[in-house]
């Protein structure tokens, strides 16, 4: 082979390797380049997921004490926890000790608890035509669960404080519904499926969700309650704002 020849054949080969790392380069910057773009989409999909959260929050805190101050004007001591999304109600408000009828005074209450909820919640919920005082946001309502609970205590009937608790939850929803009948139709804000359904709902816990060690009456006195909890829907399921 001539000198020419072998020359030519490393020039052929040197290209070649010279093509195949250019091509090479060229995969790896494009590789990082949708590296790139997809870190940026899941910062932006983070902080968007963020906002919404900490929009929901700040909108069902605001719930609850718009809820309570009302109740305050009419008075009714009603306490709040927002981190749980809890409307506090005292048994004390509500019944005797033991017993799952609401008082006459019970009942006066819950009129005052089912009005507050009737200008509340349209705002957060499938409804028709809002009303102006309404915040302007996208979080809605999934659910607004009557919550029962009780002391430790045995009751002298043989009944256990499940059905006691249970009992209080679903007469607490019966005289919520008698003094305010149009709760019942207030519908949860999940649109998307076109599946909206009644946004009230009760549960019974017994003794299982203290608030205090039961170390006296005092304390036994606090776990004794009934908590109106708020569960918000996903932003994307409202239609408000």
């Amino acid at each position: 082979m001539s000198t020419a020849s072998l020359c030519r054949r490393r020039r052929h080969a040197h290209g070649e390797e010279e093509s195949y790392f250019v091509s090479m380069t060229d995969l790896m910057v494009g590789l990082v380049f949708v590296l790139i773009v997809m870190l940026v989409y899941f910062a932006m999909q983070f902080h968007r997921t963020t906002v919404e959260l900490t929009d929901t929050k700040t909108r069902r805190t605001e719930l609850l004490h718009r809820l309570q101050a009302r109740l305050h004007a009419e008075h009714l001591d009603v306490s709040v926890d927002a981190d749980a999304g809890v409307l506090r109600l005292p048994e004390a408000v509500l019944f005797a000790k033991g017993s799952a009828e609401v008082t006459a005074a019970g009942q006066a209450a819950l009129a005052k608890v089912g009005a507050a909820l009737e200008a509340e919640l349209p705002c957060y919920t499938k409804a028709g035509r809002l009303p102006r005082s309404c915040p302007q946001t996208k979080t809605g309502l999934e659910s607004v669960l009557i919550e029962g609970h009780s002391d430790s205590d045995p009751i002298a009937s043989g009944r256990d404080n499940w059905n006691l608790s249970t009992d209080r939850a679903v007469n607490t929803y019966r005289s919520l519904i008698n003094s305010t009948p149009d709760l019942s139709n207030i519908r949860n804000a999940r649109l998307k499926a076109n599946d909206a359904q009644p946004v009230l709902g009760v549960s019974g816990y017994g003794p299982t969700r203290p608030l205090v060690p039961e170390t006296s009456e005092a304390a036994k006195a606090r776990n004794r309650r009934i908590d109106i909890r708020f569960l918000m829907a996903t932003p994307e399921a409202g239609d408000h704002g």
